[in-house]
């Protein structure tokens, strides 16, 4: 198994530089480090570092490219703080996107910035919702066709306590795996589930098979105990970035942490036959059938 973390020295946000090589291996589904690049809390905002900021019944609290807070508790002048927080990490985000990936530039679509202050060991959750199952992004509700899921991810813990995930395999040597068990694909079923509202749009064979390798591998019981995995703890005052539809990733520990999540068109990649959509098409031996049907929302 090829090492899946890439480590790289950078302590500003703003001054990242790009290298083909970064470039291959994001795209390859490893995930790039920066143990030295700290989100910088102001003062006031230490306050904020607690699990009553999250509203009752919510995983996460996140700041619209509207400017609208979901999910957030405290006072009025403590979302206020709190939008604001985030708003400034969903800036920095943005500047290391476009220093490290410069190819994307003007492609990404900027989604929700969020602010997650659980600890991840005292969530309850069922089998296909435990992020602590190795697994690949994928959304029952919300068909993408194949657009790439980029994520920032910064670990803000006040007391020095890592954020500690476990990374797997690489994407095509799981896909190999699972996907013999995948059930078949139907349109009918697919159309059924868009006339009763339980997917936003026409959910396509591409995301049907990223559906079930997302559940297959969560099911998997001897898979998650002996699959290929490292752990990788990500220390108090890093950040990361990776594919998170094509980094097989588990969430262990830790508790505080900001993200920033970017799509990125399908076919826009730096080089596209890497990328979950490709290779699916590839494994199959055809063109994945709905791809192209409609626009993600």
């Amino acid at each position: 198994m090829d090492a899946p973390i890439v480590e790289l020295t950078l302590n500003d946000w703003g001054q990242a530089s790009s290298r083909p090589e970064w470039t291959a291996a994001v795209e390859a589904g490893k995930v790039l480090y920066f143990p030295q690049l700290r989100f910088q809390l102001e003062g006031h905002e230490l306050a904020l570092l607690r699990e009553d900021m999250l509203a009752a019944g919510t995983r996460n609290v996140s700041l619209g490219a509207d400017g609208v807070l979901k999910g957030a508790g405290g006072s009025a002048d403590e979302q206020r703080a709190l939008a604001a927080m985030i708003g400034r990490f969903r800036g920095q985000a943005l500047q290391l996107v476009d220093g490290l990936l410069p190819a994307y530039r003007g492609l990404l679509r900027v989604a929700p910035t969020s602010f997650r202050p659980r600890q991840v060991e005292t969530r309850a959750q069922s089998i296909r919702a435990d992020d602590q199952r190795l697994h690949v992004d994928a959304f029952p509700s919300r068909p993408n066709y194949g657009e790439r899921i980029l994520r920032v991810f910064a670990n803000i813990n006040p007391q020095g306590v890592p954020r500690v995930w476990r990374v797997g395999e690489d994407f095509e040597t799981v896909a190999r795996q699972f996907l013999p068990r995948a059930k078949p694909y139907r349109l009918w079923q697919a159309r059924a589930l868009n006339a009763l509202h339980v997917t936003k749009s026409l959910r396509s064979e591409y995301d049907h098979l990223m559906l079930q390798l997302h559940d297959l591998m969560k099911r998997d019981e001897r898979y998650q105990q002996s699959g290929g995995q490292v752990s990788m703890p990500f220390a108090a005052g890093s950040a990361w970035v990776c594919f998170s539809d094509q980094a097989t990733h588990a969430v262990m520990s830790g508790q505080f942490m900001m993200e920033q999540t970017l799509h990125l068109p399908p076919g826009r990649e730096a080089n596209p036959q890497a990328s979950p959509l490709a290779i699916l098409t590839r494994l199959v031996g055809r063109p994945l059938v709905g791809v192209g049907a409609g626009t993600p929302r």
